[in-house]
């Protein structure tokens, strides 16, 4: 269960449970293309990649997108910086998301209303929030 030279500590939820996340990643910038067909799904790494991420830029030739596997802290650190940057719709506008289930990162879901934002900010927050109560259990 625990990989050798890996302690307790620096496990994270999806990773104590053994379990190992999906996401579509293409590491160049794809225009266009969003880089969501079954030739894009990547296994992520355990114990170091538990979240999927998403780059959309708007050019005024097109939308650039990449995708890759991330650690939660490295792509919630890039998601917050370039939030002032977010602008959907507008050129030169570069957004960056993160997120948690397998091949999240994939197409947008067909229009269900906005309800179905919240569960997942909620679900982000509650499992960062456990991941902080393994992390002070076996510190």
């Amino acid at each position: 269960f625990w990989s050798v030279g890996i302690g307790p500590a620096q496990c994270n939820f999806l990773s104590c449970l053994g379990l190992q996340i999906q996401c579509y990643q293409c590491e160049e910038f794809q225009l266009n293309n969003d880089c969501s067909s079954p030739e894009f799904i990547v296994n992520c790494t355990v114990n170091v990649q538990d979240m999927c991420q998403k780059e959309v830029m708007e050019k005024s030739f097109g939308i650039m997108y990449r995708k890759s596997c991330a650690s939660s802290a490295a792509c919630l650190i890039a998601s917050a910086g370039y939030q002032s940057f977010c602008s959907p719709g507008k050129v030169n506008s570069v957004c960056i998301s993160c997120c948690n289930t397998p091949l999240c990162n994939g197409p947008r879901p067909k229009k269900r209303g906005n309800s179905a934002v919240v569960p997942r900010a909620h679900m982000i927050t509650t499992l960062l929030l456990l991941k902080l109560a393994l992390l002070f259990l076996y510190c």
